[in-house]
């Protein structure tokens, strides 16, 4: 609800006195404030406030983000709320709207793509009493703080306030609202949202870099889950720079261009799985197969920025290794699990090429000389699937393999005869015919090939019932050189958890 939110701003406006109540011409509420450099020193503070023009009978009133010192610095000003009449003492749902689509706006102007116009539109039928319309209200602004602390504040106050917004936005209480915001945004801009987030953490955390601290990583900055009939989802977004590193030894990228195409890089996925229930005589059948996971990584800036400060777009990370666990929550009810693929015994294709060459030896010697090569070709799928089980829970791997070695491309670096060969798998990876990604160097795992199965018995006394369950995964990214001529390597990976639920109705 909007009560759990610091700040609530939605409370906040909601609960504003009548304007001819106010002893000011404003009204303020602290957003963060940092600790003060002394004890007689006042510490400084970032505030929302609402003012009243002109002061007597207002007709608009505008609102504000501003850091507090002993003189206010404006950061962001709002459009004028017009009043409809002078006799209007507070805010209307028309008013609130206009606040929303404004603020909404506001965020996506500091997007990579600002040439552009926002066009977010309030949605029809959108119900504004209720939690879900509140809570998606301070998701928004607090989205706004976030970035007007990295854009606008000054540094001081920058450091003190970030890592409290921060844990706000990707805290458990913003976890519905998120899922109130992405459905008013649609499906396009909520990508453009994340390019907008992600862009201005990965600033942040570019800034924490170069002044030695050691940013955070390995958490997306948003991720939340969805469940219609017959299907859960999860959809995740994170900064590359933002992910974990496999080796906490290695070191970043020494040549400032190749760094830059590999930082403003982000990681969108999508897990779809299938799901459905079948009553037995004495048990619930539960099958839960794959139906789509698609991991694509796309850049924060424009291609002509990418050009001109790094190498370009495709110099980047790949997708390297994908694994999910599965969990039903209720253990006591679950009698078995199952999965329906076997582990792998595969056919070797063995292509035989052998040669004899011969010669004899000069005049006045006696004796011939005689050798015979013999070479194996061995077929291979570069990605390989697996599924486990680990007491109740099932384990869904996709690795992709080296095709020159075959070993674990996730778990090991290329070898320095491969980075000099042209025609190594990993060079114009996304151009080659053989390429285990699509064009744009994302994976899309479907039903065609990974529609494998795993079946749950649940026992019949858990009929009725909503059974909690848990989606676990982990993402790894992996850099190989593709055009560029560098001995650079990393590995990347992230960490993910969301909960679902799957009801068993009785039936008639």
């Amino acid at each position: 609800m909007a009560h759990n939110f610091v700040p609530d701003a939605w409370g906040w406006i909601s609960s504003l006195p009548p304007f001819s109540q106010w002893r000011t011409n404003t009204m303020s509420l602290c957003i963060c404030a940092t600790p003060s450099a002394s004890a007689s020193s006042q510490p400084a503070s970032m505030t929302l406030s609402v003012a009243k023009t002109p002061p007597t009978q207002p007709s608009y009133l505008t609102f504000s983000i501003s850091a507090n010192y002993r003189e206010p610095i404006f950061l962001w000003t709002s459009k004028p709320v017009h009043l409809k009449t002078k006799a209007q003492q507070s805010l209307d749902e028309q008013d609130m709207v206009q606040l929303f689509v404004d603020v909404v706006n506001q965020v996506l102007r500091y997007g990579p793509d600002n040439s552009s116009k926002p066009s977010f539109r309030f949605p029809r039928g959108q119900q504004l009493h209720g939690g879900s319309f509140s809570d998606g209200f301070n998701i928004v602004f607090l989205s706004l703080a976030f970035l007007v602390c990295i854009y606008e504040a000054p540094r001081d106050l920058r450091h003190g306030c970030l890592d409290s917004l921060r844990t706000q936005l990707t805290g458990p209480k913003c976890r519905g609202a998120a899922k109130t915001l992405v459905k008013m945004l649609g499906a396009n801009l909520e990508d453009q949202w994340m390019q907008t987030m992600n862009l201005a953490v990965t600033n942040w955390m570019v800034e924490l870099r170069s002044s030695h601290h050691t940013p955070r990583a390995a958490s997306p900055l948003f991720s939340y889950a969805l469940q219609a009939s017959g299907l859960w989802k999860v959809q995740l977004y994170c900064p590359v720079i933002a992910m974990g590193m496999e080796d906490p030894a290695a070191a970043v990228a020494q040549d400032e261009r190749l760094l830059f195409s590999l930082t403003y890089q982000q990681l969108e996925g999508v897990v779809q799985l299938a799901y459905k229930t079948v009553r037995r005589d004495n048990w619930i059948d539960i099958e839960v197969k794959v139906d789509n996971i698609r991991c694509d990584v796309d850049p924060l800036v424009s291609e002509t920025l990418m050009a001109e400060r790094g190498y370009g777009s495709e110099e980047k990370h790949f997708p390297s290794r994908v694994m999910l666990q599965i969990t039903p929550m209720q253990q006591t009810d679950v009698l078995s699990v199952s999965v329906s693929k076997s582990s792998d015994n595969p056919t070797h294709e063995f292509g035989i090429e052998k040669g004899f060459e011969g010669s004899f030896d000069p005049p006045h010697s006696f004796g011939l000389k005689a050798s015979v090569a013999e070479s194996l070709t061995l077929a291979m799928k570069p990605w390989k699937f697996e599924q486990s089980v680990h007491g109740n829970t099932a384990t869904l791997n996709w690795f992709l393999h080296d095709g020159m070695n075959g070993r674990e491309v996730c778990a090991s670096k290329p070898s320095k005869l491969s980075l000099l060969q042209p025609r190594a798998w990993f060079r114009d990876r996304y151009s080659n015919a053989y390429r285990p990604f699509t064009k744009q160097g994302g994976i899309i795992f479907a039903r065609d090939e990974y529609g494998d199965s795993v079946n749950w018995k649940v026992c019949g006394a858990a009929l009725g019932k909503t059974m909690d369950w848990e989606i676990r995964g982990w993402i790894w990214l992996t850099y190989w050189p593709n055009k560029q001529r560098t001995s650079h390597s990393e590995t990347r990976w992230l960490e993910f958890r969301e909960c679902l639920q799957l009801p068993l109705t009785k039936f008639p």
